[in-house]
């Protein structure tokens, strides 16, 4: 949402500005949570889709090359299944934050880039977000069994690793660690399909879907 577009834009008042600005972020909202929050959301797009963390890259090549990709492919399943559950509990805490924006900050996300707005519902919300989806992705990785899965691939790497290295002692230390992955990764989802909506509402007059969006970013 770059700036004020539609042809009537230069007679509208700051309010009617900032009122088609939350509508904005609020449809995109909507529409970015109900495409991760449906069943493969995450899984199946790889723009957002949950990898394995870093520190067990090595361990799932080696898994993979003696046939046991299984295991590997189930805790990513498991994990993805997790953010495409917390994921809608975000979207109160999005639209709340887009409706307690000032003037201020309407002006500043106006004369800003092209993903102005999704920055500044980051750094105003990140924290209330993560705080709020946390114990949902822990209560969902256990129900989608990526506790389990994520044992049972730790425990097929150390026997086939010898348990060396830097995956010594994850399965002691890293289930607490997997609730904090899976939470910052089901954020950075969210944000980069708000980052693509509040595009598509910029740019499409198609995804401008009422009347206050055609005057304020285009008719």
């Amino acid at each position: 949402v770059g700036s004020a577009g539609g042809r009537d834009a230069a007679s509208l008042s700051d309010a009617q500005i900032g009122e088609g600005l939350k509508e904005a972020l609020s449809i995109g909202a909507e529409r970015a949570v109900a495409i991760l929050g449906q069943d493969g959301g995450f899984l199946r797009d790889q723009q957002v889709r949950i990898p394995l963390p870093g520190t067990l890259d090595s361990a799932a090549q080696a898994l993979r090359a003696v046939g046991q990709g299984h295991y590997v492919d189930e805790f990513e399943t498991a994990v993805n299944r997790a953010a495409e559950q917390a994921v809608p509990q975000t979207l109160a805490i999005v639209k709340q934050t887009v409706q307690d924006m000032t003037l201020q900050d309407v002006r500043g996300i106006l004369s800003g880039g092209d993903d102005a707005a999704t920055r500044f519902l980051r750094e105003r919300a990140g924290d209330s977000l993560r705080t709020a989806v946390r114990p949902i992705v822990s209560t969902a990785t256990d129900r989608a069994g990526a506790t389990a899965a994520y044992k049972s691939l730790k425990r097929q790497a150390d026997g086939l690793l010898g348990g060396f290295g830097s995956l010594g002692g994850l399965v002691d230390t890293g289930l607490l660690d997997l609730d904090d992955y899976v939470t910052d990764k089901t954020l950075d989802g969210l944000f980069l399909k708000l980052a693509t909506e509040e595009k598509r509402i910029r740019d499409n007059p198609v995804a401008r879907t009422t009347d206050i969006l055609k005057t304020v970013f285009g008719s």
